[in-house]
């Protein structure tokens, strides 16, 4: 791909979404396989202020891994930071102190130069819109039920939780975002029921027809139908325990741009009318669970419901 087309989504997510000022610092932090993707991001924030870094470092292992301290150094340093990674920084410690230092904060986990093209492309300012009629049904209740077609029957407790919106517009110190962005999401205190992905999860990508069965009882998963995910939490669970098998986030999409799914999580759980609920970690979000894993899992088809009474979701044309 010609990297001069990188150039429009890089302007829309330097400009639009972070709003960089002229004075301000910016720390584009990528690894060598998003370089493209970071070397783009670097071109238009150099062209904004002169107090631009480039931070580049090894592909990490696991998604929610600590980068280098002097990645970590750089991010919490600035006053703008985006993070084109292959695994991703929204759930680390990292990214917690950048924001608490006061930085706004971009995190794109995954990113390919396809979903960088595709998921940039969108009127952020209708997304928060999106995301403000959801937060408005969701947000005083008490209990989320989640059902869909293929068995999913899963119902959260919000207790003292807060829901957040990942809009996509990050004008404000300490704010956060992933990119592309688009939905409302929360780290619930429980959960119990079933639930069914049919959309998109690692390490499958896009699922085509297979469906991923998890049961959850008192917020923990406590069976996993498919073994390469069952895996991941079990690696995982060798570090933390029980805290890898915690059911971290229930997440609504509310990008209308997106409306079809492309085997990435990044893009796909941002889906306007799609629902996602994650695994493992969720301090970073809300909660109270350290562990090396979020695992995120689409469902593509779901009727959600705020104490009995049924939402209406935000669904492209």
């Amino acid at each position: 791909m010609d990297n001069s087309s990188l150039r429009v989504p890089a302007e829309t997510a330097i400009k639009q979404c972070m709003d960089l000022q002229p004075g301000e610092s910016c720390a584009v932090v990528t690894d060598d396989k998003r370089k493209a993707i970071g070397e783009a991001l670097y071109r238009v924030a150099s062209e904004i202020t002169d107090d631009t870094v480039f931070v580049r470092y090894p592909p990490g292992n696991q998604h929610g891994e600590e980068p280098p301290r002097p990645v970590a150094g750089a991010m919490r340093t600035a006053d703008v930071v985006l993070a084109p990674t292959t695994k991703s920084l929204t759930h680390t410690e990292a990214r917690s102190d950048a924001n608490a230092a006061g930085a706004r904060v971009a995190t794109l986990p995954g990113i390919t130069e396809g979903v960088f093209l595709m998921g940039l492309d969108a009127d952020y300012e209708a997304i928060e819109q999106h995301c403000e009629d959801v937060l408005a049904q969701v947000g005083d209740a008490e209990e989320i039920r989640v059902t869909t077609p293929q068995g999913t029957d899963i119902t959260f407790t919000v207790g003292s939780r807060e829901w957040y919106l990942d809009t996509g517009i990050v004008h404000d110190a300490g704010e956060m975002s992933n990119l592309p962005a688009g939905e409302v999401f929360i780290a619930p205190e429980t959960a119990d029921g079933t639930f069914v992905v049919d959309g998109t999860m690692r390490p499958h990508g896009k699922l085509d027809g297979e469906l991923l069965s998890f049961e959850v009882e008192d917020g923990t998963v406590t069976d996993i139908s498919d073994p390469d995910i069952r895996e991941q939490v079990e690696t995982a669970a060798e570090e933390v325990g029980q805290d890898a098998y915690n059911l971290a986030e229930l997440g609504i999409g509310t990008n209308v741009a997106v409306t079809e799914l492309v085997g990435s999580v990044l893009l796909d759980e941002k889906a306007g009318g799609t629902v996602h609920i994650a695994i493992g970690d969720d301090h970073a979000i809300g909660g109270d669970t350290h562990a090396p894993i979020h695992l995120d899992g689409i469902l593509t088809e779901p009727t959600v419901y705020a104490d009995g009474e049924e939402i209406e979701l935000p669904r492209g044309e």
